[in-house]
């Protein structure tokens, strides 16, 4: 058997997390009354904005980053990741050991996990059948295959369960940090049926409260949490998707934390005295799918032709005047372990020329029509990417639509092109996996319907032959070649995470993978004066 805790470290330059233009997690840290100092209040309420309304609180349906920040806060995976997610800890699970060959994995729980009081149960502590049922519930059920390696979750005993792999998975450990993997309760499952969405229960330090669609999420402090008490009574989660209402709320004191902070906005919050802004080299990337089954798109070489024909440096530099992202080159982030600089040159060039050469070739040589759709919050990538396709003939209608819309319509492969964003941890696994494996299509990270058979025996092989991680960085760079070959899309940039403060708030830091982290097994508990 292999001792517990895999920790999965990376190379410590790979992940410095430097401040960025006012601070970064070390100074957000420091000073006083940090995790709750001196002038701390027990019972105050923060105040969070969003970006973007949730679509859902139901683990399995989730999609989006905005429903993760929730159910994070209400629920709990079996471990986690540390701070600057570089190992994985214990949480619900206090220790594992996995099987030399990697087909299971055996866990032991904690004894003192309560959930939190439903509809249908009246805060009930957690067992083994509790961790066997959700766990299989994301196998069978998860709309991003979150859990595509299990078979089958054994209960050994009300404190211990073995998973059970359906093929050998390096990456498991990984892919239990996921929020779309917290463990909730068989009664309020079934009970609220398909509303369980919006009424989550788990054994997180917040209960969900109230939600009001399109507005807030009303959290309050799980009294019976089994964790460290957290030092707020009330977390509530505004829904701002205007991105200067939503500086403008911070500088007012409606909020307490303005997320997703870019552009000049960043610049305002700077020289802000009351407040911070807290930014981060992160693993969002943000890219442009091609659709590859249906319409022009569906021609590599049309593909091939809209990438040399888009700018992605004046992309860039037009959406993040003030800093916040660099390009991107690859479909992983540089703070992957995966990641090798001396593969960017597999990106395409921008040559106009070129594109318009290939467009004739591929025979529309005076263009063609299509549709791009982006949320509310990618409207400026997608106007630029407009300007630039007019100049190869290309004419593209943008089509602004809310989350929910967006992620029903790319899942299904019923966007031309879509302009999407990925953020998750320093495992390729959950970017190549997720977004290039042919058993994604149909699900929101490979809507566009990209298979290449060699790719798909590349990513399993990733995480079935080997957990030596340069061993496995070199089949993903192997994978890599073949999918920048294909041009399945267009790589944009990788964002740095950004939040931007109030001075009433104490131990907040930002990560970069941008989940909000509230209360956590590491030491987190974010206090407000």
């Amino acid at each position: 058997m292999k001792k517990t805790a895999l920790p999965f470290l990376l190379a410590a330059s790979l992940f410095a997390l430097g401040a960025c233009g006012g601070g970064g997690s070390d100074t957000a840290s420091e000073g006083d009354a940090s995790n709750g100092g001196a002038s701390a209040n027990a019972d105050g309420t923060l105040t969070i904005g969003l970006s973007a309304n949730p679509k859902t609180f139901d683990p399995v349906d989730y999609s989006g980053q905005y429903e993760s920040h929730i159910i994070r806060n209400v629920a709990d995976t079996l471990v986690v990741y540390n701070e600057d997610l570089t190992e994985i800890i214990p949480s619900l699970a206090t220790e594992w050991e996995a099987a030399d060959d990697l087909m299971s994995y055996t866990f032991k729980l904690r004894d003192d996990v309560y959930f939190q009081p439903g509809d249908y149960q009246d805060g009930r502590k957690m067992t083994a059948e509790d961790v066997k049922y959700s766990l299989e519930r994301s196998a069978n059920e998860s709309a991003l295959n979150r859990l595509r390696m299990v078979e089958e979750v054994e209960v050994i005993n009300d404190t211990e369960v073995k998973l059970i792999l359906n093929a050998p998975n390096s990456a498991l450990l990984a892919v239990l940090t996921d929020a779309g993997n917290v463990i909730v309760p068989k009664e309020e499952v079934e009970g609220h049926g398909d509303s369980f969405g919006s009424h989550l229960v788990g054994t997180g330090p917040f209960t969900l409260e109230q939600w009001q669609q399109d507005q807030m999420v009303k959290l309050e402090r799980h009294e019976n949490y089994w964790g460290e008490t957290p030092n707020l009574a009330q977390l509530n989660f505004q829904i701002i998707p205007d991105p200067t209402m939503m500086t403008n709320s911070l500088r007012s004191g409606d909020i307490d934390i303005a997320t997703d902070v870019k552009g000049q906005d960043r610049e305002l919050i700077e020289q802000d005295g009351n407040l911070e802004l807290l930014s981060v080299p992160g693993l969002a990337t943000t890219y442009l799918d091609l659709n590859n089954v249906e319409g022009p798109t569906a021609d590599p070489k049309v593909r091939e032709a809209i990438y040399k024909g888009t700018n992605v440096q004046e992309m860039v530099d037009g959406v993040y005047q003030w800093g916040g992202a660099e390009v991107s080159y690859l479909p992983i982030p540089r703070q992957s372990w995966g990641y090798d600089e001396a593969q960017e040159s597999l990106a395409p060039s921008y040559d106009p020329e070129a594109a318009k050469e290939l467009l004739a070739e591929a025979g529309y040589p005076d263009g063609f029509d299509t549709e791009i759709y982006v949320a509310e919050s990618r409207v400026p990538y997608a106007t630029i990417f407009q300007n630039q396709m007019a100049e190869i003939g290309v004419n593209v209608t943008i089509n602004t639509v809310e989350w929910g819309t967006y992620s029903d319509i790319v899942s299904k492969g019923q966007a031309p092109m879509s302009i999407g964003g990925w953020t998750w941890y320093p495992d390729p696994d959950f970017y190549l996996y997720q977004l290039f494996h042919s058993d994604q299509i149909g699900a929101l990270g490979n809507g566009k319907g990209y298979k290449n058979e060699e790719v798909d025996a590349l990513l399993t092989k990733a995480t079935s032959e080997t957990d030596d991680q340069e061993e496995r960085a070199a089949i993903y760079q192997e994978a890599l070649e073949l999918i920048m070959a294909d041009v399945p899309r267009i790589e944009l940039d990788n964002t740095e995470t950004a939040a931007g403060v109030s001075s009433r708030v104490h131990g907040f830091n930002v990560s970069p993978d941008g989940s909000i982290r509230i209360v956590t097994p590491y030491g987190t508990n974010v206090s407000v004066d």
